[in-house]
């Protein structure tokens, strides 16, 4: 019961902080400052209130450093190359197939697809474009929220912006197993009340397993997506998951396993214009930082 007031305590402040809950001005911004993580209140929370929140901050600090500080933070653009499989109730769709993945932070990725390169899903902003031998055409509705919405709640997203926020509940919510290693459990709230869940182990504070749910705005049916990252491995200080597995409802949707990443090697802004034509097959790069 103490577990529960507690979160709902904290709850209604971000309701509060938002304009959810009707009260003065100044009221809300009392509870914009009650819920600041890592920050004195004005309004002080009662002492195992804040205690738990401090717990939680302290929690991703620890997270953030395992996965390598600063340098992680300062990742300004990556490249992946590996393989992927999709899974459809749980079963494989097929043989997996090879892809390249270039990010430029904070909101840019261009996915190549098959062995040729010759089918890329490109993303910038809040737009997507599927782009072939027939040239660039939009990517469908549904396809393009499915992208945003996984964007929103990504790791990074969540340690780069999530954390800093000022109007993001942290609470910490103990010990769990998940993806069979001990773990904290830390879930964060935001101002539009949309929550996720992270689990780090317990020993060296890497992520293990992330959670949200979000409900269809179709049938209006709440859906939970997880990912699990394991076989971590660090070169120049920063730790990258070199499989990662995506769960829908608690049936496997895909598996990726890496071959390579490449961090901040200036990627040629041409491959974030959809109409730029331009050829993974000719391009020349510059030098590369692996881990």
């Amino acid at each position: 019961m103490k577990r529960f007031l507690l979160i709902l305590v904290l709850m209604y402040s971000a309701r509060a902080y938002c304009g959810q809950t009707p009260q003065s001005s100044q009221g809300a911004t009392q509870s914009a400052t009650q819920v600041s993580t890592a920050a004195t209140p004005s309004v002080a929370l009662d002492k195992e209130a804040q205690e738990n929140s401090n717990k939680a901050k302290s929690l991703l600090n620890q997270a953030i450093e395992a996965l390598g500080g600063q340098n992680y933070l300062n990742v300004r653009d990556r490249e992946q190359q590996g393989r992927g499989y999709g899974f459809h109730g749980g079963r494989p769709t097929g043989s997996g197939g090879l892809f390249w993945s270039f990010s430029e932070f904070p909101d840019k990725e261009r996915v190549e697809l098959t062995k040729e390169r010759d089918i890329a899903e490109l993303y910038i902003g809040n737009k997507g474009y599927e782009i072939t031998y027939k040239g660039p055409r939009p990517i469908e509705k549904k396809d393009l929220d499915d992208y945003l919405r996984r964007r929103r709640f990504s790791l990074d997203t969540i340690l780069r912006t999530w954390v800093n926020d000022a109007s993001v509940v942290l609470l910490f919510e103990g010990n769990a197993i998940a993806a069979q290693h001990p773990a904290f459990r830390v879930t964060l709230i935001n101002a539009q009340n949309e929550g996720v869940t992270l689990y780090l182990d317990t020993e060296n504070h890497l992520p293990v397993k992330k959670s949200f749910e979000w409900r269809d705005p179709v049938d209006r049916q709440k859906n939970l997506e997880e990912e699990v990252y394991e076989n971590y491995r660090s070169v120049s200080g920063i730790m990258a998951p070199y499989n990662v597995t995506r769960y829908f409802n608690g049936d496997m949707a895909s598996q990726r396993f890496l071959n390579s990443v490449t961090i901040n090697q200036g990627l040629d802004e041409k491959m974030f214009d959809p109409n730029s034509g331009y050829d993974p097959n000719k391009s020349v790069k510059g030098s590369k930082s692996k881990y």
